[in-house]
């Protein structure tokens, strides 16, 4: 069997934890189709109630885990043992939505079951009055109904749906299916999978296409519920906030630890060091986020302008670091030195059809500056960068880049990757060496720095996972050099650790980023001012972090629950 260890924890993580194992693995292993051991023998049990959260690199089996304790992949070694009358909900990386033509017939299917025991119930009560009634089963009957009704909340259904589609910022209820983006799809999913009400949600990135303000309303919405939750996210704030338990994978085992995020990686970094490993770069990375989080908690934390007072001392620490040759993790190769002038937007107004997207909106983003830039999905942040790079053309009002700009473009499609290249291939486009900047590195020793090491480097680009893929877009991007960095969702999909090193790229890149993220820890760490798109067609430019930014919101426009986008129609439409 599977020891409890004690008493439940107090704290909101606990709050619905019992010591009642409703889900288990028993020696469970799986092998990768390219012979990669994602599991070896694990045996874990989960208790109803536990708030876990999976971590775990791109490609050590996290996404496959919950694909087994779904049920979808049933090829597996070992055994998975679940409690008879326990039902399971499943939120994959990219879920199909095959309820009908439109969202609200999707939504509708979620809310079935317990549509139909509320219609039980009261189909029961006009039994009751009928002459020759067997009173007594039809009172046992509905009294068994009541339970599971007032259990899930049930006579309040119609309304949950609807906050949790105004939360979430689903499209409207007559969308076609087939016109949805991959977020939107994964948005009303989730929606229709919190309102169908399981014993347990299996949650693969449930933050990602989420902005801000929707994964604070999740976070909540999990923390009450009393069902358990198993969550895959790199969303380490999320983490902090719902997890009560961390379960690593890592070489095939599956390591659990009692706690939050941020408990977890003071053990986790006490482990290494007693372990006496060699302060490689995703140990450094470690060491340096667990600074940064001892520095917050003290209220320490204001490197914002500290960055851009350092500009020139970036450029002088980067140019130095390109002639070293033990680099072994993310580094942006640095472009010409910045004027003062890197990007101004003044009096910006763009639109589409008749939905006006932004207008006025103005900002300078100065030499070394971080801008992270937040907002609900389809607001207009990426438009901005297409118009930034001259793609798209505003409709009133100008940008102008610095003479000596040259900006590198990530973009989130990943469409240019060739998925019958091997990752080796697709990053050294057949050259043994990659150039960055001054320097040349090895292409192999560069995959490394991006943790494809060994048989990885050799995998097919279209067999990778969605993080794996993400990672190697940004191999190939950052290789070109550059001192204006935009970034759109670079965070989707990523592993923590690469995170971490990403984080500290940024953070040693002697030039200026703008990036789309809704990866509130990322932007703490990272952003000195906040661009957030504020719905109504309004956009804020604020100096500071993305935590102070958010308190700058709640004071200005005050607290309450997320709700769709919304755009100002343009006059005479």
């Amino acid at each position: 069997g599977y020891k409890s260890p004690g008493k439940v924890k107090q704290g909101d993580a606990y709050a619905q934890e019992t010591r009642e194992i409703i889900l288990s693995l028993d020696e469970v292993s799986k092998t990768a189709p390219n012979g990669k051991k994602l599991l070896s023998d694990v045996s874990l049990g989960m208790y109803l109630g536990a708030k876990i959260g999976i971590l775990g690199a791109n490609g050590a089996g996290k996404s496959t885990l919950l694909k087994i304790l779904a049920g979808v992949d049933t090829d597996i070694d070992g055994e998975i043992k679940k409690r008879p009358d326990i039902r399971i909900g499943y939120l994959e990386q990219e879920p199909s939505l095959d309820d009908g033509e439109t969202v609200q017939e999707n939504l509708e299917a979620g809310m079935k079951e317990m549509r139909d025991t509320v219609k039980e119930f009261e189909e029961i009560s006009v039994k009751l009055g009928e002459d020759g009634a067997d009173v007594d089963a039809l009172m046992k009957r509905m009294d068994e109904l009541q339970t599971q009704i007032d259990a899930a909340n049930g006579w309040e259904i119609d309304r949950f749906l609807d906050q949790a589609a105004d939360a979430l910022r689903c499209p409207p209820g007559d969308a076609k299916v087939a016109t949805l983006s991959g977020g939107e799809r994964r948005r009303v999913a989730l929606a229709k999978l919190l309102v169908s009400n399981p014993d347990i949600l299996l949650l693969d990135e449930p933050t990602n296409h989420l902005d801000a303000e929707s994964v604070a309303w999740l976070e909540s919405f999990l923390k009450s519920f009393q069902g358990t939750v198993v969550a895959v996210t790199h969303d380490r704030y999320f983490l902090d906030a719902c997890a009560g338990w961390i379960l690593e994978l890592d070489q095939g085992k599956g390591i659990p630890f009692e706690g939050n995020y941020n408990q977890w990686l003071e053990a986790k970094a006490s482990r290494l060091e007693q372990e006496g490993k060699v302060k490689a770069a995703r140990e450094k990375a470690l060491a340096k986020e667990l600074e940064w989080v001892r520095k917050q908690q003290k209220g320490q934390q204001k490197k914002g302008k500290a960055r851009l007072r350092r500009y020139e001392e970036l450029l002088a620490e980067s140019e130095a670091a390109q002639t070293r040759s033990n680099m072994d993790g993310i580094t942006i190769p640095p472009g010409p030195r910045l004027g003062d002038l890197v990007l101004t937007v003044d009096g910006l107004a763009k639109s589409f059809g008749d939905r006006l997207l932004y207008e006025d909106m103005s900002f300078h983003v100065p030499p070394g500056a971080t801008i992270g830039i937040i907002g609900g999905n389809g607001a207009g942040k990426t438009t901005l960068f297409r118009m930034i790079t001259g793609e798209q053309k505003p409709d009133e009002g100008g940008i102008r880049l610095g003479e000596t700009v040259k900006p590198i473009y990530v973009d989130q499609s990943r469409e240019e990757l060739d998925p019958k290249k091997s990752v080796f291939e697709e990053i050294g486009n057949g050259r043994e060496e990659v150039e960055l900047g001054p320097r040349k590195v090895n292409t192999r020793a560069y995959c490394g720095w991006y943790n494809f090491k060994g048989a990885d480097q050799q995998k097919k680009v279209g067999d990778l996972s969605g993080g794996e893929r993400n990672r190697l877009q940004l191999a190939k991007a950052l290789a070109e050099g550059g001192n204006l960095l935009m970034l759109d969702e670079p965070t989707n999909d990523l592993d923590v650790e690469t995170l971490r090193c990403l984080e500290d790229a940024i953070e040693a890149f002697p030039g200026s980023t703008l990036v789309v993220s809704h990866d509130r820890w990322f932007l703490d760490r990272v952003a000195t001012h906040i661009l957030a798109f504020e719905g109504d067609s309004k956009t804020t430019f604020f100096s500071g972090s993305y935590s102070e930014y958010e308190k700058d919101r709640r004071e200005r426009l005050g607290l309450g629950a997320p709700t769709r986008v919304k755009f100002r129609k343009l006059a005479g439409m």
